[in-house]
């Protein structure tokens, strides 16, 4: 029986955030709310791709590692850092870019 493999990017920003932030995998189950004796083998699933967090668990890991819930899903390498960096910004800063970008894209933005 050949194993399912994910095509999600889950697994892959999970394990690549994790080890940015220098966290091993218990350590950070732990710190998301999980189990102490399960933390490790919870986390090592979800960064295989055999198992994905729910998403309250993941925004728990996602604050924990300093990066917005959509970097996990970003299938884009340049997207994804995107995201990181817009993240880390002053809602002022976050203002002016997106005004930058509406000039640069000609159009209005897609929530108004």
């Amino acid at each position: 029986m050949t194993p399912i493999v994910s095509r999600s990017p889950l697994p892959t920003r999970l394990k690549n955030a994790r080890r940015a932030k220098g966290i091993s995998q218990k350590n950070l189950g732990i710190l998301a709310g999980i189990d102490e004796f399960s933390a490790s083998a919870r986390m090592n699933h979800y960064e295989k791709g055999k198992h994905f967090p729910d998403f309250e668990t993941l925004e728990r890991i996602a604050k924990i590692l300093e990066v917005p819930v959509p970097y996990f899903y970003c299938n884009d390498d340049q997207m994804a850092e995107l995201l990181v960096r817009f993240e880390r910004l002053s809602p002022e800063e976050k203002q002016k870019l997106m005004a930058f970008i509406e000039k640069l894209d000609g159009e209005a933005s897609i929530e108004e």
